[in-house]
């Protein structure tokens, strides 16, 4: 069984290797220049160009024929993206389904209704059921289920790329900019960006992530946990440890974000999926 993600699956790229995993890229454009984000990408070149610009950003999803390609020569393949609410990578992966199975394939398409830190999430989730035997039919079924029970919490210092390209409220965006808070914002049942708490200090932003897990996890209780950060390890590492002192039972990993994920989460973002 074979598992590819469109590059906002911020999976490390040692790991990409290790479980054979294919990443279609999606593309980024800073007005007529255009960057393929991959494991070409000169991410902190990238990242300083789009320091510097300041008009709109925006990106483009993987076509269907590059779907398609990524799915061939494969039995069976799951197939991870964005949430269709942020990007019509999941519409595109579909209509690339529908060319590989008419060659014999067989694909099931995940949308995360998420990003970032819980696409990898779900490719860590699917790895360790294969490596368990299950069957195809047995994993599709889990991971609907993991999907759906699924949280993705994010904290941002800089909001101004997500308002800028309509994926936050920008009135929202501006009352919080004002009130000097850092907002901790989220996906919905839906996969749509939410507001759902804030903090002015590190510390209040750590105690009030680790409280959101406790609201949905048991001290005792397994799960995973990603944590994506873009230029961020320290918090990220912070996290961990405080996260670490209440569940005895967790297991954390903590990634880079790749070149979509940066892009909107601008620097020192972090985002966490359980």
């Amino acid at each position: 069984m074979k598992i590819v993600a469109d590059s906002c699956c911020d999976i490390t790229v040692e790991d990409e290797k290790k479980f054979d995993i294919k990443i279609v890229p999606l593309t980024l454009y800073l007005g007529d220049e255009s960057f393929v984000d991959d494991n070409t990408l000169d991410l902190e070149g990238f990242k300083q160009k789009m320091s510097l610009y300041k008009e709109r950003i925006r990106s483009a999803c993987p076509s269907p024929g590059e779907y398609k390609e990524a799915f061939l020569n494969n039995e069976r393949t799951f197939c991870i993206t964005l949430s269709t609410n942020l990007s019509g990578s999941y519409n595109s992966a579909i209509l690339g389904k529908e060319m590989a199975e008419e060659e014999g394939g067989r694909v099931e398409v995940i949308d995360s209704k998420s990003a970032s830190a819980a696409e990898a999430l779900i490719a860590y989730e699917l790895i360790d059921q294969i490596k368990e035997g299950l069957s195809y039919e047995e994993i599709k079924a889990n991971i609907l289920e993991f999907v759906k029970n699924m949280k993705t919490y994010f904290v941002l210092e800089n909001l101004d790329n997500l308002m800028k390209n309509g994926r936050l409220n920008k009135i929202t965006g501006k009352i919080i900019t004002a009130l000097h808070v850092s907002p901790i914002m989220g996906a919905d049942d839906e996969g749509n960006i939410k507001l759902y708490n804030y903090g002015r200090t590190k510390k209040q932003i750590i105690e009030k992530m680790v409280n959101m897990v406790k609201d949905g996890k048991e001290a005792k209780e397994t799960f995973k946990l990603v944590i994506a950060h873009n230029n961020n390890i320290e918090l990220a590492e912070k996290l961990q440890l405080a996260l670490n002192e209440v569940f005895s039972s967790i297991i954390i990993k903590i990634v880079p974000t790749r070149g979509i994920s940066s892009m909107y989460a601008d620097n020192k973002g972090l985002i966490i999926a359980f």
